[in-house]
């Protein structure tokens, strides 16, 4: 581990030498990953690619990519997308990424079963901004928009997120 690293522990997430409140899946963590079961899995995780609402802010890093209207995520283990990235028209099962609430207006996406998807082990392990304080998440790490704010633009390549 290293203070770029954002680490899981019982007391919140640790960044950079600080501990930010967060919530994670609303059955825990799991050893065993598998697509809708609310547990964020357990293990290193690399951050791989972050995501923006530019409608709603400004880039919070060179590399951000904005999210667009037509922009989705498959959530369909039978699909050969599963667990990328799609556009619509998309006929299959999915998630919208440009939202009507906030959760999704800053995203920093993890590698988990990505990029070569086993399929039904679980998609789209997001850190993403939390409904509210200790609202549970279908598996992704929540937090505070003020909190992703400041993490998001000292995030590095070699960041990754660690639940122990």
């Amino acid at each position: 581990m290293s203070p770029e690293d954002l680490v899981l522990t019982p007391l919140g997430l640790r960044f950079r030498g600080r501990r930010f409140a967060c919530s994670i899946g609303r059955c825990g963590i799991t050893d065993h990953k598998r697509e809708g079961d609310g547990a964020t899995p357990r293990g290193v995780h690399r951050i791989v690619g972050m995501l923006y609402r530019p409608d709603r802010m400004a880039r919070p890093a060179g590399w951000a990519v904005p999210i667009g209207p037509g922009d989705l995520w498959s959530d369909d283990p039978d699909d050969r997308d599963y667990n990328m990235m799609v556009r619509v028209p998309y006929p299959h099962s999915h998630e919208r990424l440009r939202r009507p609430d906030p959760l999704y207006d800053l995203a920093l996406l993890t590698d988990w079963n990505w990029p070569r998807a086993v399929r039904g082990r679980g998609s789209a392990i997001f850190v993403h901004q939390w409904r509210r304080p200790g609202y549970p998440t279908e598996g992704c790490v929540a937090l505070s928009r003020a909190d992703l704010h400041w993490i998001a633009p000292r995030i590095t390549l070699h960041t990754r997120l660690i639940v122990p």
